[in-house]
């Protein structure tokens, strides 16, 4: 297939650092390995390798704030505040958790991610080591307020999902990691997906590269363990389990899927829009994961109707995003 050799062809033109994979159903169609999960050691990126996923698991963190509401612990449309207590006292009062998982909260981010972001920025105003459970990241929040009101328009952020998951945190009694394991990736089966410490990574496990060349990677430029606003580790085979396990309700139920995968916001300047926690294609019926950060770049999007997934996971900021371009040409259906 012509769209196979461009995806190819994008991996060689950018020097691409992943895996791309294309599975429909119980089988795999396509997949091109290319690139060193670990650069100094010549170990070679595999089908099984685990990437990192930056903002890609913002879909976990939403999911498990929508299963508690299934279950009657949390309410959608309520003020969170009853929960965060004094937490980030700026930010307004109203705020519903149907606001943080729109990005239509109106607060204030706590990560700059202006046009001049460089990967190798030290981004973290606080030790990256300290950030490992939800309630370690209030440090960063403190100062944090409102730029437009709760629900006046589409702003991604960050802070806002690190807010749904100290509410996962403060209403389950868990530590965040635990909750999303219970409640999302053990019903999708996924076995090698999970939350692992940057400075303790292991052997099945992509370091994530600063740059094109040289062994520079991101262990002092992100949180050592992801939370609720990304960092999870996966493997393209995890995430076509995640997407079916996503349709047949599994994971929450089938209505509550339908909701979260509603277009709440048009986001023309992405191509898209935006339910709770996913990104939607605008003119078809792909269901989207996407991240970048540094040392991670990475989509997957699912076609529930031919149960296609279509997943392009990379270990460099750069990297992926010409092959992301070429694999979303290729027909889903």
């Amino acid at each position: 297939m012509t769209a196979f050799a461009d995806i190819i062809d994008a991996a060689e033109e950018a020097n691409f650092s992943g895996v791309v994979t294309i599975d429909r159903a119980g089988a795999r169609l396509f997949e091109h390995c290319r690139g060193f999960a670990h650069r100094a050691h010549r170990i070679p990126i595999t089908p099984a390798t685990r990437f990192g996923i930056a903002s890609g698991s913002k879909g976990f963190t939403a999911l498990a704030v929508m299963r508690l509401v299934e279950d009657g612990a949390l309410a959608l449309d309520e003020p969170v505040r009853p929960v965060l207590g004094g937490s980030v006292p700026r930010i307004d009062d109203a705020i519903t958790l149907h606001h943080l998982l729109t990005h239509s909260s109106g607060i204030e981010d706590y990560l700059d991610e202006s046009e001049d972001w460089d990967p190798s920025d030290y981004v973290m105003t606080v030790p990256v080591h300290t950030l490992t459970t939800a309630e370690a990241f209030l440090p960063m929040l403190e100062g944090i307020g409102q730029a437009t009101a709760p629900g006046e328009r589409f702003e991604y952020s960050n802070a806002g999902f690190i807010l749904l998951a100290l509410i996962l945190e403060r209403t389950v009694g868990k530590p965040f990691h635990a909750i999303i394991d219970r409640l999302v990736l053990r019903p999708a089966g996924m076995t090698d997906t999970g939350y692992l410490r940057l400075d303790d990574l292991p052997a099945d496990a992509a370091l994530g590269y600063l740059g094109e060349e040289g062994n520079r990677v991101n262990t002092l430029h992100l949180p050592v363990l992801g939370n609720g606003d990304g960092g999870a580790f996966t493997t393209a085979a995890d995430l076509h389990a995640f997407w079916r396990a996503l349709v047949d309700g599994r994971i929450v139920s089938r209505e509550t899927v339908d909701r979260m995968t509603e277009p709440s916001w048009d986001v023309p300047e992405e191509g898209k829009s935006y339910g709770m926690g996913f990104w939607l294609e605008a003119d078809g019926p792909g269901r989207i994961l996407e991240g970048l950060d540094a040392g991670a770049s990475f989509r997957s999007t699912h076609d529930p109707d031919s149960q296609t997934t279509v997943s392009v996971l990379g270990n460099t900021a750069e990297g992926a995003w010409p092959v992301i371009a070429a694999a979303g040409r290729v027909p889903l259906s």
